[in-house]
């Protein structure tokens, strides 16, 4: 009886720090969406493990001497419950699901396109990927970077992936996308920042001997720091990081 009733307070502690709990603020509204989805899919999936638990501890206490068990008798309207349980527990999970997937953020495709083909109001930055490294455009500003991507905050972003010779990745854990890059394609993805700092950009599939260091910095800014940093180098014929050296010696995608 006291193993019973410990275990009972400590699942009640576990799930009062997990109600109470402050997550941690997200980086963009990608981050934002999925950590939502998770946190509404623990408040389904902790009780029901609670609940499953306290359950299996009880049957081992009740019946652990039991030396001549039963088969259990039908009973139809508990399984009649514990189906419709189930099948609304699914209902749920897919409609939460299904919306994040509908979220703009998360399927670019779901964003509003213009008559030209692009996103309404969104900066674009071009990506073009190869072994091992990223080069960065801006169109608006007429700069190209490598090595590290500047981002302005509180801005839609639209980037354009290209890969130059074999399958990449776009792999941003802190902003919660990640995007496949296939050569001879152009895939899409979107995002909308929300605190400044520095983070890593990874590549996250296997794409030859260099992948282990096929990194880039990732460095948000507000607005009018993004903006300075902009004007600062479209004035000059020569970007840093050897980034025009690096486009022109890259083969474009068929």
């Amino acid at each position: 009886m006291r193993l019973t009733r410990a275990l009972s307070w400590l699942c009640v502690l576990a799930l009062g720090a997990v109600v109470f709990s402050t997550p941690a603020a997200a980086q963009s509204v990608n981050r934002a969406a999925i950590d939502e989805l998770n946190e509404q899919l623990l408040y389904v999936a902790l009780p029901l493990t609670l609940f499953v638990e306290l359950m299996l501890v009880y049957a081992i206490y009740r019946f652990h001497n039991n030396d001549d068990p039963r088969p259990t008798i039908d009973d139809p309207a508990l399984e009649v419950t514990w189906t419709a349980a189930t099948g609304a527990i699914l209902v749920f999970v897919g409609v939460s699901g299904f919306f994040v997937l509908a979220n703009p953020y998360i399927s670019p495709a779901a964003a509003g396109v213009t008559e030209d083909g692009g996103m309404s109001d969104d900066m674009e930055v071009e990506v073009l990927t190869y072994q091992w490294g990223y080069e960065f455009s801006y169109p608006d500003s007429n700069v190209t970077t490598s090595e590290t991507l500047y981002l302005p905050n509180n801005t839609d972003i639209r980037f354009t992936l290209r890969s130059s010779d074999v399958i990449h990745s776009f792999y941003i854990p802190d902003f919660g996308i990640k995007q496949d890059i296939f050569p001879g394609q152009e895939t899409t993805a979107r995002t909308q920042l929300t605190e400044t700092g520095t983070y890593r950009l990874y590549c996250a599939e296997l794409c030859g001997s260099g992948h282990a260091r096929m990194q880039a910095d990732v460095v948000v800014l507000n607005q009018s720091e993004y903006d300075a940093w902009a004007d600062g180098l479209s004035r000059n014929t020569t970007t840093p990081d050897g980034a025009n050296a690096t486009r022109a010696s890259l083969a474009q995608p068929a």
